[in-house]
């Protein structure tokens, strides 16, 4: 659990500022449960250049909450969470501060957003948040104020969340919050899983990820790692001290996060990924008449390449599909025949094409957002603004980098002849 902070001071000597506003998001790594929004009366003068800043003024304050009656709700709502601000020290040390005058000692863990995006977007030329969420598309109001600075702070916060493929942010608080044994809670852990499509981790006491898995039910596919017998089953259900997970919405984000991070972390149950390419697949030739047709082969290296599939079988199972939808054997003008296989080439195959797939994403309004150059998967990310999908500037900075390769491809082309992506766009056109 997390506590999106942001603070307000007055500004003045060190140590000797008092806070002005304050926001605080109670964030569980998904959504916001909880907030709380104040101006603070510091009982002292703000600085000009703070007021100028800021636009709160001292006769603005004179009737606002003194610190000593909002301290109940900030240590309430902080509570079991570890503190995420932008320059985190700063805000901490200001809490703190208040805290100390009314001789409580206030003390959290802390994460910088400043730090984690110096890790997670190093790439950036301004880590500064105004900056920052500018460069990254991510839309800002009321900058310089606590609420608005803490919303952009939580956004950014997100997105270093679905950077951190590496799970270094989970595996340090997990570890710091796994310092007992947690067996009675292993069922209890299934109650606090959604029941939506997404990546699942399962951690031990240590906090180390023994095991990735994607469902289009995480709820439903934890609770059988819980209840299955096997040798799997078993290990799992031992070692399992923690259960986190991450949303996706779309089910190509759950396949392809939960591939990349497989094989990026390697956990102690996930099988070795060894892809050495698909031995058939759906190709396109010219018959003598000049009429395009699909055939199946075994994989010949040809660039006009439909799908790929990892058996004779399949592949002409595919074929016998796309005959009887397409009607591809009757044939009333070359001209029109061939328009019809180039379509259906432009539907299913990402063979040496750039363009972005769009799916539904994790909530209403949001969208996720996949990249593909010359035919390889380069990533996906969230967006919820047109224009971040228009500006492809934007897109690759907003992108989770993953590595494609003929497995990722085949899952895309999957996805695909399913019939389940939103829209498909062509960065050429």
């Amino acid at each position: 659990m997390y506590a999106i902070l942001d603070i307000e001071s007055t500004g003045g000597k060190y140590n000797e500022e008092g806070i002005i506003e304050i926001a605080i998001y109670r964030f569980d790594g998904h959504e916001v449960v909880d907030r709380f929004i104040s101006l603070v009366n510091p009982e002292r003068e703000i600085q000009p250049y703070v007021a100028n800043l800021t636009g709160i003024k001292n006769k603005m304050l004179r009737t606002a909450p003194k610190f000593h009656q909002v301290a109940k709700r900030i240590v309430e709502i902080t509570e079991n969470t570890v503190l995420v601000a932008h320059n985190a020290q700063f805000d901490y040390r200001i809490l703190r501060t208040e805290f100390r005058r009314l001789g409580y000692d206030f003390q959290r863990k802390t994460l910088c957003t400043v730090d984690l995006s110096k890790k997670l977007l190093p790439e950036a030329e301004s880590h500064s948040l105004g900056k920052l969420v500018r460069s990254l598309g991510i839309a800002v109001s009321d900058r310089h104020r606590a609420n608005g600075d803490a919303t952009a702070t939580l956004k950014l916060f997100k997105l270093l969340l679905a950077k951190d493929t590496d799970k270094s942010i989970l595996k340090d608080l997990v570890r710091a919050e796994s310092l007992g044994e947690l067996s009675p809670r292993q069922l209890d852990m299934v109650e606090e899983m959604p029941s939506e499509t997404g990546v699942y981790y399962l951690h031990n006491k240590e906090g180390e990820i023994i095991f990735i898995g994607k469902s289009k039910n995480i709820k439903k596919r934890v609770n059988q790692h819980f209840t299955n017998v096997g040798k799997l089953a078993r290990a799992l259900q031992k070692e399992t001290k923690k259960v986190s997970y991450e949303k996706t919405g779309s089910e190509l984000a759950a396949l392809l996060k939960e591939y990349h991070e497989v094989k990026k972390n390697i956990p102690q149950y996930n099988k070795k990924y060894v892809y050495n390419g698909y031995s058939h697949g759906v190709y396109i030739n010219t018959d003598a008449k000049g009429f395009l047709n699909f055939t199946a082969a075994r994989a010949n290296g040809q660039v006009a390449r439909l799908s790929s599939f990892g058996s004779m079988k399949a592949s002409k199972n595919f074929l016998v599909q796309l005959n009887e939808k397409y009607q591809l054997t009757e044939r009333n003008s070359q001209e029109e025949h061939n328009k019809k296989v180039q379509g259906i080439l432009k539907k299913y195959s990402t063979e040496n094409r750039d363009l972005i797939l769009i799916d539904r994403g994790r909530q209403t309004g949001e969208r996720s957002v996949f990249l593909i150059k010359k035919g390889m998967f380069k990533g996906f990310t969230f967006v919820d603004l047109n224009h971040q999908i228009n500006n492809i500037h934007i897109l690759e900075s907003l992108i989770t980098p993953m590595q494609g390769d003929a497995h990722t491809t085949h899952v895309i082309e999957s996805y695909l002849r399913k019939e389940k992506a939103l829209k498909i766009v062509e960065l050429n056109q």
